[in-house]
């Protein structure tokens, strides 16, 4: 049965002069760490981690600290406004919440009745925890476009992993695996979806073997046993030929192999076709370092794979990650103690369950842009932005009118952000829900103000996969803010959904828990719940796939149209696939490394994280550097056919010279014209989103590897 853990108190009375010490978890990334919050005169005085949080154990990292300057930042949005003079002017006049959301549902109950409910997009971006409430109201609206980061981040793992063994393994750190391989994460910066950094850095520390795949030397990269410096996007070509070491070498799992393995004989020829020399030849790898690593994460004992967002903004996303998990089932180490565990989450009410997606329709649903063509994300209810920039500029295969983003700024995070402002300067009406006026807010009409995690009751984690739920609680209010669901539950209500939502957002989390037959205010004296922990649950069960094994070979992407074997693709743009670029644009490009201040456009407001990094910077190896005259800290402008944008040089040795690797989502929020310089260092002016770059079944784009070129700054 699931594990309840009770506090000895909701709250702590502490001895230095606060008036009370609120128990609640974080979410300035994607959450889940256990934070203090304390509290004078109903002012938050400082947060500090929660040495009871069964997931980060105390630890918080500088997000986290900061969130205070969030909250009471000058700039902060606390009341809903709208737009008063053209899009990007800054003019903006405060309204009331009755009137925003009265124009708001006014809007979309307009463009539903004249043009149809697929004319209108709901987004969202990194997610406040809001991803089910987002898709409720979307599915009883009818809309079947919900646009998300889900086709590059985080959607593509659990959507392959779905159709692979039944649900995202997870590293069982608590249970000290003897080799763990980092994969296109750097998790002690990132601390991404499941994970801490803390639980990898004390396996680490107990003497597990490290490998880390990563085209720069990260931090951990320059602890590890094995540094595979890989030419950036080609993760599955070397996944394949790894796994051809274990197979050519018989070092996979004799057991489970025969008994839980579809597609065996066929995965076994296609993992032939990567012989080790033609593997080197594509990523760039020795031979013999290829085989080390592959036989050191076969021989070890327990074993388990940390991957990251880097391998899933590629062409070969969803290749990618079948490749990963093949890794971790052919060794034996799935859903195995101290391996990879199928975690069963605690019996409350799910993501999807709460989202209504069964009360969408099959018509609605078959009108999801891109849906045809992007089958894998489509059925996960995932879409390829670029088909939403289309629909609106073309308004093929339909007008889209309306979009209303929360908690997202696809200005700058998504790929071609020109064609992105393009379009949304287009639409003919916005709303956004966001705590700052951003480059993408600068676009709306109306904006309303949103709460911060510190601002609001939920249940915090209950998306994920690790097991476990926690309780957010209510420490503090900000003028006007108003948390996504309860603005959410409120137009629900508006637009002719009364009979699906409450009478404020508390009986949609007593919704949420009742399965479990408690409530909210019960679960608030809570310390979390986790879900039963069983390994091996295949031995009775099999695998949650049709064939009730992990299928290396996918009867569903055979279904679908796609190649059911994992295999490699060259980038759509590299030094192999467009030779004729490389005399204009030399070097590979990558992007996205993480900053320990920042969450993609978050933050850039904060003093305490600004500070320690003020400016935007490239990594450049110091004889590239020489060669093209540059110094450190030169400003210097980056080139590909999509645009240019300048950053500051970084010279640093731990990448090859052939590559150069840009910060990502950079804007200045203290620039106020120009609408904050959204593109003066944003390198997603850079990107490509062209369909033929994107992975065939996800529709991920490749954000993190292009052509570019590169030279210092001119004074004139």
């Amino acid at each position: 049965m699931a594990r309840f853990c009770y506090s000895n108190t909701e709250k702590e009375i502490d001895a230095y002069g606060f008036d009370e010490v609120i128990k609640s978890h974080c979410r300035m990334c994607h959450g889940g760490c256990g934070v203090l919050i304390y509290l004078k005169a109903g002012k938050v005085e400082k947060i500090g981690g929660d040495p009871e949080c069964p997931i980060a154990h105390g630890t918080l990292c500088p997000k986290g600290l900061a969130s205070t300057q969030i909250a009471y930042h000058p700039d902060r949005l606390q009341h809903p406004v709208k737009r008063i003079g053209p899009k990007g002017s800054g003019q903006w006049e405060r309204i009331s919440w009755d009137q925003a959301l009265d124009t708001i549902a006014a809007k979309i109950n307009g463009y539903k009745a004249e043009f149809g409910a697929e004319s209108i997009v709901m987004g969202y971006g990194t997610g406040r925890d809001n991803e089910a409430v987002i898709y409720r109201f979307a599915n009883l609206l009818g809309t079947p476009n919900v646009l998300t980061a889900g086709h590059l981040c985080y959607g593509p793992r659990i959507s392959t992993s779905i159709i692979t063994c039944g649900s995202n393994p997870v590293v069982d750190y608590e249970n000290d695996p003897d080799c763990v391989m980092v994969w296109g994460n750097n998790l002690v910066i990132a601390n991404s979806d499941e994970y801490k950094g803390e639980s990898l850095a004390m396996c680490v520390e107990k003497g597990a073997r490290l490998i880390v795949v990563d085209p720069r030397m990260t931090r951990l990269a320059a602890r590890a046993d094995i540094w595979l410096q890989l030419r950036p996007g080609t993760d599955a070509a070397l996944a394949l030929g790894m796994l051809n070491v274990i197979i050519e070498e018989k070092l996979y799992d004799r057991d489970f192999v025969p008994r839980y393995i579809h597609g065996w004989d066929e995965f076994v020829a296609r993992c032939k076709e990567y012989p080790l020399d033609k593997v080197s030849d594509i990523t760039w790898i020795p031979v013999e370092k290829i085989r080390a690593a592959a036989r050191m994460f076969a021989e070890a004992d327990t074993a388990g794979i940390q991957w990251g967002v880097a391998i899933e903004q590629q062409v070969n996303c969803a290749d990618n990650n079948r490749t990963l998990m093949a890794l971790m089932a052919i060794t034996g180490n799935l859903d195995r103690k101290g391996g990879q565990v199928l975690f069963e989450t605690a019996k409350n009410r799910n993501a999807s369950e709460f989202g209504a997606h069964k009360l969408l329709s099959r018509e609605q649903r078959n009108k999801r842009l891109g849906g045809e063509r992007f089958r894998l994300a489509s059925h996960f209810a995932i879409m390829n932005p670029k088909c939403v920039w289309d629909a609106i500029l073309t308004e093929e295969p339909y007008p889209v009118k309306m979009a209303f983003f929360i908690s997202s700024n696809p200005v700058l995070t998504r790929a071609n952000a020109g064609e992105v402002y393009k379009a949304l300067e287009a639409l003919d009406f916005m709303a956004v829900a966001d705590f700052f006026i951003t480059p993408t807010a600068e676009l709306a009409d109306i904006v309303l103000p949103a709460a911060t995690w510190l601002e609001m009751d939920h249940i915090a984690d209950f998306w994920k996969r690790h097991g476990y739920i926690l309780p957010r609680r209510k420490a503090i209010q900000v003028g006007e803010c108003r948390s996504d669901h309860e603005m959410l539950n409120d137009l629900g209500k508006r637009v002719g959904q009364q009979d699906y939502w409450w009478d404020n957002f508390e009986g949609a989390l007593d919704y949420i828990l009742e399965p479990l037959e408690i409530t909210f205010q019960e679960f608030k004296k809570m310390k979390f719940i986790r879900g039963e922990v069983n390994y091996e649950k295949y031995r009775e069960k099999g695998f949650s796939t049709p064939t009730g094994k992990v299928e290396l070979y996918s009867t569903k992407l055979e279904e679908w149209g796609y190649d059911p074997l994992p295999q490699y693709h060259e980038p759509h743009e590299s030094p192999i696939s467009k030779p004729e670029m490389t005399d204009e644009y030399p070097y590979i490009l990558v992007t996205g490394a993480r900053s320990p201040g920042f969450f993609h456009t978050e933050n850039r407001q904060l003093p305490w994280l600004r500070e320690q990094h003020p400016e935007p910077f490239i990594e450049i190896h110091p004889d590239t550097a020489a060669k093209l005259g540059i110094q450190n800290n030169d400003w210097v402008v980056i080139e590909s056919p999509r645009g240019k944008v300048r950053q500051k040089a970084k010279l640093f040795e731990g990448i090859h010279p052939q590559v150069v690797g840009a910060q990502h989502a950079w804007w200045y929020p203290e620039k106020k014209k120009n609408n904050h310089g959204w593109s003066d260092s944003n390198i997603n002016i850079l990107t490509d989103n062209s369909y033929e770059s994107c992975d065939p079944a996800m529709g991920a784009t490749s954000v993190r590897t292009l052509l570019c070129n590169i030279h210092k700054e001119s004074l004139s």
